[in-house]
């Protein structure tokens, strides 16, 4: 299968939740395989340009939603752009505990799913 170009969408308080991710992809023996494009260092002025590029060169964005998110204006802003883009989405719950909490406006109309593994590789299997 051809490697998948995913943009991971996570607020920076919630780091190491995407290094997780990076590693279960790595460490999981799946068929599966995708290409990390998140930001990992805070741009300058210009970073909404830059990442929109960015967002517009992959097959799909995983969004890890977490009660940080809310006040994330940087992955706010990353998740408007996909959606505006026409980008497909992907929203996982960070942690099992945060299920229930509010959404922002920006995910008012996405279904937030269990992160397993099964739901990210059938997901990234089927962009």
């Amino acid at each position: 299968m051809k490697s998948k170009r995913i943009f991971t969408s996570f607020a920076m308080e919630d780091k190491m939740l995407r290094d997780f991710l990076i590693g279960q992809r790595n460490n999981h023996h799946s068929s599966i395989d995708f290409t990390d494009m998140s930001v990992k260092q805070p741009w300058d002025s210009s970073w909404k340009t830059n990442c929109r590029s960015r967002i517009k060169g992959c097959d799909g964005m995983i969004i890890i939603f977490t009660r940080n998110t809310k006040n994330a204006d940087g992955q706010l802003w990353e998740i408007k752009c996909a959606l505006d883009e026409g980008i497909p989405v992907l929203a996982i719950w960070g942690y099992s505990s945060d299920k229930g909490i509010s959404r922002p406006n920006e995910l008012r109309n996405t279904v937030i799913k269990d992160w397993t593994w099964d739901n990210i590789s059938n997901w990234v299997m089927g962009l």
